[in-house]
This record gives structure tokens, C-alpha cells and sequence, in this order.
């Protein structure tokens, strides 16, 4: 079974999905693989090796740690154990069936999205593999929820949710559509975007509500950037007028020092808006340029340990693990094992991560997402 390989917010084909859990020595190294296919990345078609299949890493030049060497038998067990706690907390029947709890933001599709994104990080589709079952009612209860104008969101309004959730919700549906191509999620999908794209407003951002005419923020921002890359890899089209001024948004979002802030006009920079705006310039294909390697060096003065990420703690640092994933190099060698070592000691004994803002479901979710980031199995982290 093929598989494909996504590098940028341009439109591809998507891989199949991952039916066994691959040695992690077996795992693609990107740096050799991107450095290899340069030719192909043009013509956006770029064949990987079958699950399983060996690939010797050659690339000694980045100095770069092997996931055997970052994902530890110690951060594994944290992981299974995250894990085993979503798919402990997933409700099996009834209305909130494929929800993360029967209240608040776990009912909702933002904690839905991230809990089936989770499990698919660890090698899990649609109704295969070790969790194929939780997965596939993640997604069964997110198509539920999207309406006739294309917003996901729950329908009752149980979880009070925004543009946030529908962000999440859309790139969780264009991982799905890519595994299993199914038509219901391909037709609920186009009409998610086609929401997306009527409500940017004319700065190129989104705000809370699904409505173009409110003032945009770089958070939910570059929520929906992460949707439609996502989207669009899995083939969904997405106009480039779209794409474009979404990232000039986020590029004028960024301060001189390399920090970005919430709004265009002002507003406060914080670690998790320079985590954002980074990660969406690199899924926007822009990787080498001062805008990035300022935001890097910015982000690099809270690396786990240090500084601190000032609030919004699973937001701040799911966002900025992919930005050293694609930075690669020093940046990643010092950082996974940073935000690895932190998140490992503060796991809860059931399994779960405490999140003052969203509850243990959120962040067993984001926890997951981060610690099983370099394994590589979900296209729309990958570099």
C-alpha cells in the first residue's frame, strides 16, 4: 500500500491510511526523504515507503535525533496511557456518542476532533487499527454536527462553541476523507470550507463567528489556515485569493522582535500567538525567511524549562512543536525532548493531563498530539 507525502498549503494527493503501528526505526526520516525529492515536490506527488519498509537514514549533516532516540519506552508509556484514557472517556451511546463527556467543552466538536486527531497520530484511521473504532465515532459524531451552511459546530449548543472548534473540526474531517475517501465526509467537508472561505473578512482573518464582517484574530486565524491546508491536501479546492490573504493577515501579525500578536491593530504578543504564526507560515510553504527565523529564535526564550509559556498551555505548545518540527535541526533536538520531559512528568495517574481551561480530555488530547509528533503519521504536521 502507496503512501503520500504533504509539504505545503498547496494541493495534493493524501496517503493511505496506516494499518499497523510501523518500529519506530522504521519510521520515514523527513529530512532525508525531503532532501531526496526535490525534483518531485514541484510536481506535488512525492511516493514514501510502504508501512513497515526500511529506510536508511544517510542524512548526518542536520545532526538530527531519530524518533527511536526522542520517542523513549518512557514517553511511549505516557502515550498508551493518554491514549487508553480518551478511548475510556469516549462515550459509546446516546446523543454525545463519539464525544469526549456529556457536558462542557469534552461534549464538544473542538475536544472531539483533537481526541480522534490523537489516536490517528499513533497510527490509528477510521475503523482500523488499535483505536479504528474510537476514531471512526470521533468522526461520525463531528459529520452530525456539521450544518447546512457548513459550520461545525454542536448543533444543541451544549459546548457554547466558535470558529475555534470548526477549525479543529475541518482538519480532523480532511484527515479522515483522505484515509477512507468516503463520500459523506468529502460533501460535509466542501461545504466546511466554503463556510470558511465566505466568512474571511476583508483583512484576511476570522473572528468567533462564522461572519466576515468582525474584526479578526491571529488564534482562530490561523485555526482555519491549519483547516484549509489540510483540506486542500486532501484535494478540496481552496482559491488562492483565500491562501493569500490569510498569510499576508498573519504576516503583518508579527512584531519587529519576531513575537505576533492577537490582533492587527494591537493587542498583546504571546508565546502561543508566535507559535501560531510561525506554524502557519510553514504550512503556508514559507520556510526560509527572517519572518520565520525571528519567530523561532523568539520562541526559543520559553523553551519547557525556562521562561515559561504564559497561558493557554496545550494551545501554545501544540502549536509550537509543529513549528520546531518543521524547523528541524537544533531547534527540534532541543525542544521535543524539552516539551517530552514536561509533559511526561506532569501526566496524571489515570492517564489524562490537567487543563484548567478545558478539562483532562483536552489535554490528554494535546499532550498525545505533541509527544507523538515525531512519528510522522498524520500529513498536515508533517513538514
Amino acid at each position: 500500500m502507496t503512501a503520500t507525502h504533504v509539504a505545503s498549503f498547496t494541493r495534493t494527493t493524501r496517503p493511505m491510511p496506516v494499518h499497523e503501528h510501523p518500529s519506530q526505526t522504521s519510521r520515514l526520516n523527513r529530512r532525508r526523504f525531503i532532501g531526496s525529492t526535490s525534483a518531485l515536490l514541484a510536481g506535488g506527488l512525492l511516493a514514501t515507503r510502504l508501512p513497515g519498509q526500511e529506510v536508511e537514514d544517510t542524512d548526518e549533516s542536520s545532526g538530527e535525533k531519530s524518533p527511536a532516540e526522542l520517542v523513549d519506552e518512557r514517553t511511549q508509556r505516557a502515550i498508551d496511557r493518554g491514549l487508553s484514557f480518551l478511548a475510556r472517556r469516549q462515550v459509546k451511546s446516546g446523543t454525545n456518542r463519539g464525544t469526549f463527556g456529556t457536558s462542557g467543552y469534552p461534549c464538544g466538536v473542538a475536544v472531539g476532533s483533537l481526541g480522534g486527531l490523537a489516536m490517528m497520530c499513533g497510527g490509528s484511521a477510521p475503523a482500523e487499527g488499535k483505536y479504528g473504532g474510537e476514531v471512526e465515532r470521533c468522526v461520525e459524531f463531528v459529520l452530525s454536527q456539521v450544518r447546512d451552511t457548513g459550520y461545525i459546530a454542536r448543533r444543541d449548543n451544549a459546548a457554547n462553541e466558535n470558529m475555534y472548534g470548526h477549525g479543529f473540526a475541518m482538519l480532523f474531517l480532511a484527515e479522515a476523507y483522505g484515509m477512507t475517501r468516503k463520500a459523506e465526509i468529502g460533501d460535509k467537508l466542501r461545504r466546511a470550507v466554503a463556510l470558511t472561505i465566505n466568512s474571511q473578512n476583508e483583512r484576511g482573518g476570522w473572528r468567533y463567528q462564522p461572519t466576515p464582517d468582525q474584526t479578526a484574530d491571529l488564534s482562530i486565524t490561523v485555526c482555519q489556515i491549519m483547516g484549509l491546508r489540510a483540506a486542500r491536501d486532501a484535494g478540496i479546492h481552496v482559491p488562492d485569493e483565500t491562501r493569500e490573504k490569510c498569510i499576508d493577515y498573519v504576516k503583518k501579525s508579527q512584531n519587529d522582535n519576531g513575537s505576533f500578536r492577537y490582533q492587527l491593530r494591537g493587542g498583546h504578543s504571546t508565546f502561543a500567538m508566535t507559535a501560531a504564526g510561525v506554524t502557519s507560515l510553514y504550512s503556508a510553504g514559507i520556510y526560509d525567511s527572517d519572518q520565520v527565523k525571528k519567530g523561532l529564535d523568539h520562541l526559543m526564550q520559553h523553551i519547557p524549562g525556562g521562561a515559561g509559556s504564559g497561558g493557554h498551555y496545550f494551545y501554545a505548545h501544540y502549536y509550537a512543536v509543529q513549528a520546531m518540527w518543521h524547523a528541524g535541526g537544533d531547534y527540534w533536538n532541543r525542544w521535543y525532548p524539552a516539551i517530552r520531559d514536561e509533559l511526561v512528568t506532569r501526566q496524571s495517574a489515570d492517564g489524562s493531563w490537567p487543563s484548567s481551561m478545558a478539562g483532562p480530555e483536552f489535554g490528554a488530547a494535546m499532550a498525545c498530539i505533541i509527544l507523538q509528533m515525531p512519528l510522522n503519521f498524520l500529513p498536515v504536521f508533517s513538514p
